[in-house]
This record gives C-alpha cells, structure tokens and sequence, in this order.
C-alpha cells in the first residue's frame, strides 16, 4: 500500500469512527440534557468534517509533479492540517461561548437541569474510542511523514480530553446534588481551553511549511554535517532548506577544490547528493551548485 493510500485508508477509519461517535453523543445530549455533551458532540462533530476534507485533500497531495506544480502537490498537506487547526479554534471558541453563557444563567439564579446517566456513559466511551483512535492515526502519521494525519491524531486527542472533562463535568453534576449541577457547563468551559491548546502547535507547524520556513536547528545541524562528511568538500555556503509535504527540499553551493576535473567534481556532487538522501529520504528535491573554493561567495 502506498504512503498515500495507507494515508486516506487511516482518515477513512477515523471518519467512520467520528460518523459513529458524533451520532451517540447527540443522541446522548438530547436524551441526557447535557449541555457538555452537546459541546463535547459540536467538536465531535468538526473532526468529522475535518475527516471529509483530509480524505479527499490526500488524493490531490498524492498527485504526481507536472508541468505546472514542478515539486508536486505536497504543500497541500500543509494546508489541511491548518485546517485542521483552524477548525479546532472554531470548535473551541464555540464550546467557551456556549459553556460561559450556561454558567452566567446558573450564577443568576436560573435552573440547571441535571443530567442523565446517559451522557455520562457516552462521555465514558468517548474517552476510550477518541484515545485508541489517537494512538491508531500517530504512529502511522509519523510512519508516513504526514502532516495532515498527525494533525488529525491531536485532533482526536483533543476529543479524548475534550470527554474526559466532559466525564468530569456530568459526573459531578449527577451525583453532587442539584448545586453542583454547574459542573457541567463548566466542564465544557474547561475542555474548551485544552482544545485551543492542541489547535495551536497545529497551526504554528503547518503555516511554517506554507510560508517554506527552514527545517527546524536540530535537522539543519545534520544537513550541514552530512554535506561535510564528503572529504572533498572544503565548506558551503548560501544553504536553503524546507518541507515540502513529506519531503524536503535542499539548495546549496558546495565548495571544493578549483583544480578538480568536471568528472572529479560530479563524482563529488554525487557523494554529497547521497549523504543528503540517506538523511531525507530518496523523494528529498536536492539542488546542488559546485563552485571552486576561492570562488566569491556574492
């Protein structure tokens, strides 16, 4: 199975699942009375649509080079997954909202119905599901290099913490009596935080490679080292790097000995060009530019 299809068949899993757990915890909100619920359904409910544009996104991002899009269609990884991002902030700007105005109402006196037992199990089962499936999508997100389904992973992260306040929350408002029934908004408050927490490293991440910021300090030290470790290379200079999806691109002038035949110097450019793909991988996009020495660096 190729890295892409092995990628959408993860989504597909994840979509299914989420299609399934967005269904029994409406109907758990609805038949429970749990505003917690109905927030911990409302996020619920934005994996699933993030699901829907992952899956179909993945397709185009498979697309070989062409004429038109030279170094492929990976960057359109990079973009899902901040849509990814962006719909995590949305979800838990939603949930703040409609937690907050719940606890206003309650704090001016107005009743808070308590809620069902339920919610309380389909918050339990959330809790299960969203962290089995969590660890399912990041081991084969980081297998595969995939922004987007790493993305995905802390997005079905989120929903486990998301369930586990809203666990918290009912739990509390069932079995403390009627004056704790508060709890449960309040867990919806709660949970609205960690989701926007997990949004933000998403977003940061994905708009580096958007913006094509260079790879992070710890991979530019092994570039550096592996385009060293070739004996006739004497330094380099004007070195550019970044991500382009699962790949990485590399540009530098590598500097050698003036003296060395065109043959001499290829063979070198060889030698470094595969130090730089035993590093990143053989669909790494590694342009060379050798130059003598003494060759001005302007």
């Amino acid at each position: 199975m190729d890295r892409i299809r092995e990628a959408r068949w993860t989504t597909l899993v994840g979509l299914c699942v989420n299609l399934a757990l967005t269904a029994v915890k409406y109907a758990a909100a609805f038949f429970g009375g749990s505003s917690a619920m109905v927030a911990d359904a409302t996020h619920s409910l934005s994996d699933l649509l993030t699901d829907f544009v992952v899956y179909f996104g993945l397709k185009a991002a498979g697309k070989p080079p062409d004429s038109s899009h030279p170094y492929g269609h990976g960057k359109i990884e990079a973009l899902l997954a901040a849509l990814c991002g962006f719909s995590l902030l949305i979800a838990a700007g939603g949930i703040f909202l409609s937690g907050a105005r719940s606890i206003v109402n309650s704090l001016s006196g107005a009743e808070q119905a308590r809620p069902g037992v339920v919610a309380l199990s389909a918050a339990f089962l959330s809790v299960v599901v969203k962290e089995l499936l969590y660890h399912y999508t990041i081991s084969r997100g980081r297998r595969l290099e995939s922004s987007a389904l790493i993305a995905k992973a802390w997005d079905h992260r989120s929903d486990a913490f998301s369930s586990v306040g809203t666990l918290a929350g009912i739990a509390g408002a069932i079995f403390l009596g009627e004056r704790w029934t508060v709890l449960d908004p309040l867990a919806a408050v709660i949970v609205s935080f960690f989701i926007a927490k997990a949004a933000l490293p998403i977003l940061r991440d994905s708009l580096d490679e958007l913006i094509e910021a260079s790879l992070p300090e710890e991979l530019v030290l092994r570039l550096e080292s592996a385009i060293l470790s070739v004996e006739q290379v004497k330094s380099f200079h004007k070195l550019r790097s970044r991500r382009i999806g699962s790949a990485v691109a590399v540009d530098v002038h590598i500097q050698m000995d003036g003296d060395l035949s065109l043959s001499e110097a290829h063979e070198v450019s060889r030698l470094v060009e595969r130090e730089l793909r035993a590093l990143f991988g053989g669909d790494a996009y590694i342009y060379l530019h050798m130059e003598p020495a003494d060759c001005s660096r302007d």
